[in-house]
């Protein structure tokens, strides 16, 4: 996992009043539930589909043992890509700006009438910790991170090319080797200019804007997570903000690892807001005392597994009295023979 230092744990720290962007979806956060938001398309591409655009993705918290992992999305005028994003609002990569202000530029994003909102369509695709992890441990097979990550941006780019949008360029933030994943991309988008590149966030506008969306989506679902652990009856101006609480959810966060520490649950560990596949959440679980450990049986084994057909048992077969009987088979009696039907 990622190691930060002080000044970048500083930085993934949502801020204290963090914007709540249409992308939160507070019900399904709570619930674990990963899921898609799209934004309406803007009205610069609206009146006239066949405009040529650019469009960027990045990620925030692949990381952190806190929270879900967000892929933004954005798009925009071609022609507009680096005059409104880099020259006029000054994107950058969502790490490299305050909180403060990538949560303004996410509120001017999504505010009618301004000219962002105008001219750029987003989407978020917010892949909670339980789903992660129900991935990354799955027996047969994991579902690894890095694959999780690549299908969830290939979904989001379907998705925009399903609503008409005339894309002509994509940039995007590598995950794995940058030739290997620009060539599968360059297979699913045959007619489109694909870059996939290392710190694309800060080298090209519109993967800097997708990255505030993602971002900003994330500190608002970590805030929210957390408000879920106030216990009811608190008075409003004493509890803690998330960032109070636990941080950036880093491992590198002294913050998280003391949240996590004083609020482990001795059977259940902790709630959806946790990736139980992560090595922080594994070392803490093995060192407490009273957990117990569960072994699955392989269900490919056949020593192990039995079909339920297995017990029962046919007209035919009773009538070999010679073969002796399995016990299981007759426990509830024997079944009427289709004969006697």
């Amino acid at each position: 996992m990622e190691e930060f230092d002080t000044q970048n744990i500083d930085q993934e720290t949502p801020a204290e009043d963090v914007f709540i962007a249409p992308s939160f979806h507070e019900v399904k956060i709570s619930a674990g539930v990963s899921y898609t938001y799209h934004s309406l398309i803007p009205t610069l591409i609206e009146n006239n589909l066949s405009t040529e655009c650019v469009l960027g993705v990045d990620e925030a918290g692949r990381g952190p043992v806190l929270g879900p992992m967000v892929y933004g999305l954005l798009y925009l005028p071609l022609k507009l890509h680096r005059s409104l994003l880099a020259e006029t609002h000054h994107f950058d990569d969502s790490k490299a700006l305050k909180p403060k202000v990538r949560s303004d530029l996410m509120q001017a994003l999504c505010t009618a009438g301004t000219d962002l909102h105008e001219s750029c369509g987003w989407a978020t695709r917010v892949m909670s910790a339980r789903d992660i992890s129900s991935g990354m441990l799955k027996p047969f097979g994991p579902y690894n991170l890095n694959a999780q990550a690549m299908d969830a941006t290939i979904e989001l780019i379907k998705e925009v090319f399903a609503q008409g949008i005339n894309i002509k360029e994509i940039f995007i933030d590598t995950v794995g080797k940058e030739e290997v994943y620009q060539k599968k991309l360059e297979r699913i988008f045959p007619t489109t200019k694909i870059t996939v590149a290392k710190k694309a966030d800060s080298k090209f506008p519109c993967v800097s804007a997708a990255s505030v969306c993602a971002k900003v989506t994330r500190d608002a679902a970590l805030e929210i997570g957390y408000q879920a652990y106030q216990l009811p009856g608190v008075q409003a101006e004493s509890l803690k903000t998330s960032a109070d609480a636990w941080g950036s959810g880093y491992p590198s966060d002294a913050r998280a690892i003391a949240w996590l520490t004083q609020h482990m649950d001795p059977m259940f560990g902790w709630g959806n807001e946790s990736r139980f596949s992560w090595r922080t959440i594994k070392d803490m679980l093995d060192a407490h005392e009273s957990g117990v450990e569960v072994e699955w049986p392989d269900v490919n084994d056949d020593q192990q597994a039995r079909r339920m057909t297995d017990f029962y048992i046919t007209a035919s077969a009773m009538e070999q009295d010679d073969e002796p009987e399995d016990e299981l088979t007759t426990w509830y009696g024997k079944p009427v023979a289709d004969s006697v039907l």
